[in-house]
């Protein structure tokens, strides 16, 4: 093991010393910066593929006229005035202001820089390990398996601090010290951002432990106990948020919906009935460390497979292995494959300098594109909730999916995205409910929450049996949703169809 920790140690100084050796340093990271800008401009509405980005920007709205941050519900009617938080004040605050200041052009624009940024640390981190080709690579496969997650909500905004953060404690770790103090910064602004902050503190003690084995047995005692003192710090650190060490509790709500998660198609386990890109990455890289006989240190091993059993249980944190793990594989890839070192200690090609033109000349065509930006109509259904704002009803029973936009028109809602609100039972009995799979429980339901309208996807079967029942009156439907009302809960109504 000796021998293997001197290797892993070596590659990281010669790589340092490579990338401060150049003329023009940095200048990767630059370009990739660039081009993920670029291309997720030119793909600018696909960031707006989420209905939850509609609340998000409602709630950063909310904070800026209220001058504080929420601590009740106020969006919904089934549970208005009960505790809830918003872990994600910081970054709502952001979208609520980029939406006054831009509209839908300001949320693509707020929401592509964070995430161009990303991939430039990313690139910064393995470039000073594997070289300049490698690093496409491994940032190309990354881009290609996080892009479907890309999307412009608040785990988009932190997504610099996660790898800024993990990047300095692997580098830590594989020079043999304790991150700086300073860094723990970085975790109070992700814990306001995003209540993925808790994974962050989470990787302190993994790579904590890969720094006790790269060190020599002499000064494990002394690394040990600066490690743990900075685990503290950091812990301190990410309370620094307007709801203090409640932010940590937040997180255990979501995991605590239970039956609840699968109902969710973000956290729904990963599905392999068909083959895709994500599949074919696993496949590739066992292929590749079998036909290479490719070997990791132990606590590599372990921190890839627990991040690989988070992308394989919910499929949202794809993303997050996607980042992380070639940040796990850099240095024990440099040190196995000397040929990586010596591409990231050759001097950049004077064709290279050809890459910012092209970047700018992308970015330049990408400008008109910029006033068309929108939010589709599937999760926007935006005739369907005028006629139902028409009526003025006071209580109205709606798909889990249409809640967002509910909350952007101003419409209390029976459900939404909060899920760690709802909770497990509350979900589970709603989906059961509008899908028939519990028919008298949807009766039950509209009688017990006083429903006097409904807003439906047209293929939930809960607005099908409604339009054979005379008590309820369907009102308008479309492609994308269906608007039922309760006759009795309009006197004056008149049946006539919209």
């Amino acid at each position: 093991m000796r021998p293997r920790r001197n290797a892993l140690h070596m590659s990281i100084e010669a790589a340092d010393r490579a990338i401060r050796g150049r003329s023009t340093p940095g200048m990767l990271p630059l370009y990739v910066c660039l081009g993920v800008y670029a291309l997720l401009l030119v793909a600018g509405n696909r960031l707006l593929a989420d209905p939850d980005t509609y609340w998000q920007i409602a709630m950063g709205r909310w904070i800026v006229a209220h001058r504080a941050v929420p601590t009740v519900d106020v969006f919904s009617f089934t549970f208005a005035g009960k505790p809830w938080i918003s872990t994600q004040w910081l970054a709502q605050v952001l979208y609520g202001q980029a939406y006054a200041l831009g509209g839908w052009s300001g949320i693509v624009l707020l929401t592509s820089l964070p995430i161009a940024l990303t991939y430039a640390l990313l690139a910064r981190f393995l470039e000073r390990r594997v070289g300049a080709i490698a690093t496409l690579v491994l940032l190309s496969i990354s881009f290609a398996i996080a892009l479907p997650h890309l999307l412009a909500r608040p785990h988009a905004l932190a997504l610099p601090a996660m790898v800024g953060w993990i990047g300095a404690l692997f580098t830590a770790s594989e020079r043999r010290e304790t991150p700086s103090l300073r860094l723990v910064a970085l975790i109070a602004l992700w814990a306001n951002l995003h209540g993925s902050f808790v994974f962050g503190l989470m990787m302190i003690a993994p790579i904590a432990l890969d720094a006790l084995v790269n060190a020599g047995t002499p000064w494990r005692r002394d690394l040990l106990l600066r490690w743990i003192a900075f685990g503290f710090v950091a812990l301190a650190a990410s309370c620094l948020t307007p709801y203090g060490w409640n932010s940590l509790l937040a997180a255990q709500n979501i995991l605590n919906l239970g039956d609840a998660l699968a109902i969710i198609r973000e956290w729904a386990p990963a599905n392999f009935s068909t083959f895709g890109l994500f599949e074919a990455c696993i496949l590739g890289g066992l292929a590749l460390a079998l036909f290479t006989g490719v070997t990791f240190p132990p606590i590599r091993i372990l921190i890839l497979l627990g991040l690989l059993h988070m992308a394989l249980a919910h499929v949202r944190n794809a993303d997050v292995f996607a980042l992380i793990v070639p940040m796990v594989l850099a240095a024990p890839l440099a040190a196995d494959f000397p040929k990586f070192r010596s591409a990231a200690d050759a001097p950049l090609e004077a064709r290279a300098f050809i890459m910012p033109a092209i970047v700018a000349a992308i970015l330049t065509a990408t400008i008109p594109v910029a006033s068309t930006y929108a939010p589709n109509a599937w999760i926007s259904p935006s005739a369907a909730v005028s006629i139902l704002k028409s009526y003025n009803p006071k209580r109205v029973f709606n798909d889990y999916d249409l809640g967002g936009y509910l909350i952007w028109r101003g419409v209390p809602t029976y459900i939404d995205g909060r899920t760690e609100l709802y909770g497990e039972k509350f979900m589970v009995e709603h989906n059961a409910a509008s899908a028939l799979a519990k028919p008298l429980r949807f009766f039950e339901l509209l009688d017990e929450y006083k429903i006097d309208a409904t807003i439906l996807r047209r293929q939930t079967a809960g607005s099908k049996l409604l339009d054979r029942l005379p008590e309820w009156e369907q009102v308008y439907s479309d492609e994308v949703a269906v608007v039922h009302i309760r006759k009795s809960a309009f006197p004056g109504f008149s049946s006539q169809k919209k």
